[in-house]
């Protein structure tokens, strides 16, 4: 094997160890094929795509519930971190959203409302996931970070949706109303 074929082979086998390095770092989707249909369906009407990501994150946490409720779950620190993880990647891609429908001027008032009203749910369940009583330090040690990570993120996001709708009501104020000869001189 001559010096060129080597360095070939080498940088073959390290183009293919760093890709199956990266491959393994990645998240799995958290997303089912269902739910990743109809997300791409409603991709034009931002009430109805955020609301989609509102209920998903909150099908998560109710699955985190169910589960840590069953007796029979095994591996239930795993268990929590894996949800706690999906809940935190839907819960950031609806607020990639959010930032997407803002650059885009998008009314987003109504659906703001309802995801206001969803991080102080979401807050309370992961605040007593923290406070739950006789669980193992052990097992809280798995799971630890992403809750700590994941309440970090909901505590921010809150205060930047309820920043975002006062905005975005205010904004709605000064938006120009339907002169009332373009309605036919009828009130509305």
């Amino acid at each position: 094997m001559n010096a060129r074929s080597f360095r070939a082979c080498t940088c073959l086998g390290l183009l293919v160890f760093f890709a199956a390095a990266a491959s393994a770092q990645r998240h799995r989707d958290p997303f089912t094929q269902p739910e990743i249909d109809q997300i791409r369906d409603a991709s034009w009407e931002p009430q109805l795509r955020l609301s989609l990501y509102v209920k998903f994150a909150r099908g998560r946490l109710v699955e985190l519930e169910q589960m840590r409720s069953d007796s029979k779950t095994k591996n239930r620190a795993q268990q929590t971190h894996d949800r706690l993880d999906d809940f935190l990647l839907i819960y950031d891609e609806l607020n990639d959203n959010i930032d997407t429908y803002i650059d885009r001027k998008n009314d987003i008032r109504k659906p703001l409302k309802v995801i206001v009203d969803a991080d102080t749910e979401f807050q309370a369940k992961l605040r007593a996931l923290k406070d739950a009583t006789g669980v193992p330090p052990e097992e809280i040690k798995q799971y630890e970070f992403i809750l700590t990570n994941a309440l970090d993120t909901l505590d921010t996001s809150a205060g930047d949706h309820r920043k975002l709708l006062v905005e975005q009501e205010e904004a709605g104020k000064h938006r120009k109303k339907p002169d009332s000869k373009q309605s036919g001189g009828r009130s509305e």
